[in-house]
């Protein structure tokens, strides 16, 4: 039987290039082909399959910055490839690998499913950012591709806010696998036992100023530390950040961790009291959903991702936007309450079973890539 043949296209970084690596380790490869399209100086390891087999994979200039001319000359080497490839499904992930994948995709004839790991608009720090990039995402209803998106929030975005047809838009929500084995710490530990954490670079994003003066509030209650992990890739918030913890005496308080591996950080997340996320705007983060399977609570912000993977008064509780006396309220109450804290954590861990574990849900995304070629 032939394989079905998939192209995946994209800048892979992150959280992208996290649910790609997931994606590829668990799909079927006896059913599925996977090829990956992705930029000049992204991914550091190779990509591969099931089996452990290498994929085959094609570098071309994609960038995360605009460039007219540069950005038509990938759609132009993306459309030869897949002229060349042929896949039967082009899978187009994130900003920059959405619209080159798409308008490549488009070009060649071929389906499109594209994920967009939160709308490109929601990045945008002023308004005429925001709607130039939300006229982008505007323009593809009209496309025959179709929206896969990682949370049921991204699903009503898609619909009610961006305008896709509802049956142009699917649902396969981000998923890992179970962290049953936590490695010792590679690196030397210079904060206290009793923390709370959060994963997730310095900026407009995570609003981290705004969790700086939470911690802030929450220090004037009770004894506080916070690990910061992920700190050191696109940091534009990072002096902003340093500068505010000096004026607001939290030297002592927060520690700053420029690179963590992924067992670190799982590591890091399963000793601490609780995880905490003030975003403005997430997909559906895999930070979230591992504290969910290391059987921790959390205390978010109100943003699509964040309301998908908690529930309030079950695993932790969700905080509208810039409430920082909710927050330290809900903080201070998890530390003070073992037994309360103990019980959202097993809630966490129950939720991540049903809902999120890659193991079950994969053949979701295999169901669907059968239903779209």
């Amino acid at each position: 039987m032939r394989k079905l043949k998939v192209a995946h296209v994209l800048n892979a970084v992150g959280g992208v290039d996290v649910y790609l690596r997931l994606l590829l380790n668990n799909i079927n490869d006896d059913e599925f082909e996977s090829i990956v399209i992705h930029s000049i100086n992204d991914a550091k390891e190779p990509f591969r399959d099931k089996s452990g087999r290498l994929i085959e994979d094609y570098k071309i200039p994609i960038f995360r910055e605009i460039s007219i001319i540069k950005d038509l000359s990938s759609v132009i080497k993306t459309y030869k490839l897949l002229k060349k490839i042929k896949p039967d499904v082009v899978h187009a992930h994130s900003a920059k690998g959405g619209i080159v994948g798409r308008l490549a995709g488009i070009m060649a004839g071929i389906r499109v499913l594209y994920t967009p790991h939160a709308f490109s608009y929601l990045s945008a720090s002023n308004t005429v950012k925001n709607k130039a990039f939300f006229n982008i995402e505007r323009f593809f209803t009209r496309t025959n591709t179709a929206v896969l998106a990682t949370s049921q929030s991204e699903v009503e975005r898609a619909v009610n806010e961006v305008g896709f047809k509802k049956e142009k838009v699917l649902l396969f929500s981000n998923s890992v696998e179970p962290v049953n084995n936590l490695a010792p710490l590679s690196i030397k530990q210079t904060w206290p036992d009793n923390y709370i954490c959060t994963v997730g670079r310095p900026s407009y994003q995570k609003n981290t100023l705004l969790l700086i003066r939470v911690i802030h509030e929450i220090k004037k209650h009770v004894p506080i530390h916070l690990v910061i992990m992920g700190v050191g890739h696109y940091c534009e918030d990072l002096q902003k950040v340093q500068d505010l913890i000096q004026k607001l005496d939290l030297t002592e308080n927060i520690t700053l961790l420029e690179w963590t591996s992924r067992s670190d950080v799982f590591s890091i997340i399963s000793k601490s009291k609780l995880y905490i996320s003030t975003s403005r705007y997430e997909g559906l983060p895999y930070s979230v959903i591992e504290t969910l399977s290391l059987g921790k609570p959390c205390v978010v912000s109100n943003c699509d991702g964040n309301k998908d993977l908690v529930q309030n008064n079950y695993n932790g509780y969700v905080i509208d936007n810039e409430d920082v006396e909710n927050y330290k309220d809900k903080v201070i109450l998890l530390l003070r309450d073992n037994d309360l804290r103990a019980q959202m954590g097993v809630n966490a861990k129950q939720l991540f079973n049903k809902n999120y574990n890659i193991h079950n849900t994969i053949t979701l995304l295999e169901e669907t890539y059968r239903k779209f070629k």
